[in-house]
């Protein structure tokens, strides 16, 4: 026998009040609405101060609920931050460790741009050129400061030629071969180069040491007119190096006879220009002739 389709509650209590309860909240809630549509359509003023008591009674759960929901929000993008910390950071060391490597390549190449724009002003500049070439090995120790290049009397290389870098003289032709050349350098005990002082035009000898260093001696007499850092350029006396080639800085000037630091080092050196043995009387002109105007300058640089 099938049940019937409206039950009674029983003797439950509880379930009687419940059912009550639920009646009498519909009851009300549809006595709500009739009243409220009455009043709409009765009273519109009325019925927009009856929704705003309603919004204002409202308005603290919607706060409520719109700080939870803020809340939830922040709590989830801070969790998902923290979870991409770890990625983050370790593309940020990447990209650090990227960037130092472009810059020590960037410094790389800003030196070697300058070492290449040395060699260029050493070829395109430097008068008499007889030929550029690469120094291809040096002593490291003993007295004799010896360095040998690639090139030699096939190239128009002679014993006596001076030879520079871009830095400064490095020394001149000891003896030569075919192909390759000796060259004895500044420092070396049996070179002796004639130079001035920048600062005042004092004339003085600069002799190798043999220890890497060049011992410098005043032609003329009196006080030591050295100061430290004083530079010290070839003077072109007596032939052989040019007037003007840069030689070396004094390193101290307590003696009589003060050290110097040669600016070309050989070891630091690649490319060097072998020149032509220096003639000041060369510049001037033969004897009985007047001097030119263009003759001029030449006699003034050979001074």
């Amino acid at each position: 026998m099938a049940p019937p389709k409206h039950r009674r509650p029983g003797f439950s209590r509880r379930a009687q009040y419940g059912l009550f309860a639920g009646y009498v909240i519909a009851t009300i809630g549809v006595v709500i609405a009739l009243v409220s549509v009455a009043i709409w359509r009765l009273d519109p003023t009325a019925f927009a101060l009856v929704r705003g008591v309603a919004l204002d009674a409202t308005a603290p759960f919607s706060a409520a609920g719109a700080a939870v929901t803020r809340g939830l929000s922040s709590g989830a993008a801070e969790v998902g931050a923290y979870w991409n910390a770890g990625a983050r950071n370790r593309q940020m060391m990447d990209d650090m460790a990227a960037m130092r490597t472009a810059l020590i390549q960037a410094r790389a190449d800003r030196f070697e741009n300058a070492r290449l724009k040395r060699i260029v002003r050493l070829v395109d500049r430097t008068p008499q050129t007889v030929v550029a070439t690469r120094i291809i090995g040096s002593t490291a120790s003993g007295t004799r400061r010896l360095a040998t290049i690639a090139a030699g009397s096939s190239s128009g290389v002679r014993p006596g030629q001076p030879v520079r870098s871009g830095e400064g003289l490095v020394g001149r032709i000891f003896e030569t071969g075919r192909g390759a050349a000796r060259l004895l350098m500044l420092t070396d005990t049996g070179s002796t180069v004639p130079v001035r002082l920048v600062r005042n035009g004092l004339p003085a000898l600069a002799s190798g040491n043999g220890d890497g260093r060049l011992r410098i001696r005043a032609l003329i007499a009196g006080e030591n007119p050295f100061r430290r850092g004083d530079l010290l350029v070839t003077s072109g006396t007596g032939g052989v190096y040019p007037p003007g080639i840069p030689v070396a800085v004094i390193t101290g000037a307590d003696a009589l006879t003060p050290l110097a630091r040669a600016l070309a080092d050989p070891d630091r050196t690649d490319f060097v220009a072998v020149q032509a043995i220096y003639a000041p009387e060369a510049a001037a002109p033969p004897p009985g002739l007047p001097t030119t105007g263009a003759a001029a300058p030449a006699v003034t640089g050979a001074q």
